[in-house]
């Protein structure tokens, strides 16, 4: 003979074992009887349970008379960090699936590790997959914490399922199976150690350093930016609303404008721009990531938000009419008159971005200093308004004089309560918000007892 044709094959125990009709035992040859086939069963599903990733390995002339040669166990741990990230994401609200190729134990032995499988927890293989269509995969998906021995089609299934349910998803991948899957995800997450080029390529970001606590990181910062947004838009609004309703109601009341253009232009521009601007950069609160998630159908504007810019708003508009008509008592306007209302104005602006720097913690749980940036900008700020009031020059640009050390207590006295009202109300609103926790454990500790 000239040549002579062999065929190596490895892979998963069950299609591998399809294809053989012997084995090996010591170097002889043997008829592979059920019994023996039980055996080889036993010892992957031993292994499996174990969290080895089984390979089975044959050999033969052609396909279909193949030797089972044997079982081939490898270990591939977790890596250092992820059960705690995991365990730190689920607690936040994210639901996390663990979709391989592996088989069921393999798969539900490092799921168990990680804490992503437990008693309550389902497993499903690629060809129940195949059984299911959208629709009723798209009802058992939320209770299914691994799926196992899946292919890329069942990666695709996975994913219309899980969007179908509303569900953001993000995907993360390695290799050129995983890259219609991460196409098709909100989010695809590759590898950049590890990943393909293609799989690149298909993802909407790359993962650098190949680390999943990187992934709670971004989830992290992508909460605190969001959250940064909402402070923005509160203090700009309220002081808006504020600066509006202000010179509408001086009007309505017959009263002269209690600022004038100049103060007016001074407040938007040098007064609002510094401090809003360095909302933007406040420090992502640790916190953040043990909220849960919010409806991608929600506005900005939340029923709570829009109360305490309502809130802010008021307490600002009624202080500086309070500070307008208590000067203007001799019904003439005067310079002191204006800067006397125009500081208030200013004074409770700093004061409103001091408290909207947070929507749930007290200025002190955050830090006074924690932003720098903010303090910069708030220090500027009050510079520039003591400029304006004492620096003769801009006295007459402004039309301000002077005022004694009694008035300037007197408006810091009275502009706080913008930020006082704020966090009484934040305390409230936890204080509510530990009640209805304690409350839904209770429950959740009932049922389970009665169970």
């Amino acid at each position: 003979r000239w040549w002579i044709l062999i065929c190596f094959m490895k892979g998963a125990y069950e299609q591998v074992i399809r294809y053989c009709t012997s084995y090996n035992c010591k170097g002889q040859t043997l008829p592979l009887v059920q019994q023996q086939r039980e055996q080889y069963q036993q010892e992957k599903t031993s292994m499996g349970s174990a969290g080895l990733r089984v390979l089975a390995l044959a050999s033969g002339p052609e396909l279909g008379q193949l030797t089972f040669l044997g079982l081939v166990g490898i270990i591939d741990p977790p890596r250092t960090g992820v059960k705690e990230a995991v365990t730190t994401l689920i607690t936040s609200g994210v639901a996390i699936k663990m979709i391989t190729g592996d088989s069921q134990e393999t798969a539900v032995a490092i799921a168990s590790r990680l804490g992503l499988y437990s008693k309550n927890s389902q497993a499903i293989s690629g060809e129940e997959i195949d059984d299911l269509d959208i629709q009723q995969l798209s009802q058992i998906t939320p209770k299914v914490a691994v799926f196992y021995r899946a292919s890329p089609r069942h990666k695709l299934k996975i994913i219309k399922s899980l969007q179908n349910n509303g569900a953001v998803v993000a995907m993360t991948g390695d290799g050129v199976n995983d890259a219609v899957a991460l196409k098709a995800a909100d989010i695809g997450v590759a590898m950049g150690q590890t990943g393909t080029d293609v799989c690149k390529e298909a993802a909407d970001m790359i993962l650098v350093d190949d680390d999943f606590q990187t992934i709670m990181s971004a989830i992290e910062e992508g909460k605190g930016i969001y959250n940064n947004i909402k402070n923005f838009v509160r203090f700009q609004l309220s002081t808006s609303i504020a600066a509006l309703t202000l010179i509408s109601l001086a009007t309505l009341m017959n009263f002269p404008n209690p600022l004038n253009a100049m103060q007016i232009l001074w407040i938007n521009i040098i007064m609002d721009g510094p401090p809003a601007q360095s909302l933007g950069v406040e420090p992502v609160d640790k916190d953040v990531i043990r909220k849960p998630p919010r409806n991608l159908k929600d506005s900005i504007l939340t029923k709570n938000l829009i109360v305490k810019i309502l809130v802010s708003s008021i307490i600002i508009v009624c202080g500086t009419l309070f500070v307008f008509w208590r000067e203007l008592r001799d019904n003439v306007i005067t310079p002191r008159d204006t800067t006397m209302t125009f500081t208030c104005f200013v004074f409770f602006d700093m004061f409103n971005a001091l408290s909207s720097r947070s929507q749930a913690k007290s200025v002190f749980e955050i830090g006074l200093c924690s932003n720098k940036m903010f303090c910069y900008a708030v220090l500027g700020s009050i510079m520039g308004q003591l400029l304006v009031i004492y620096f003769p020059p801009l006295q007459k640009v402004f039309q301000t004089e002077s005022l004694s050390v009694l008035d300037l207590l007197f408006l810091l006295g009275l502009t706080s309560s913008v930020c006082i009202v704020t966090e009484i109300i934040k305390k409230f609103e936890r204080s509510k918000e530990k009640i209805q926790k304690r409350g839904s454990s209770s429950l959740s500790t009932s049922s389970f007892l009665d169970v």
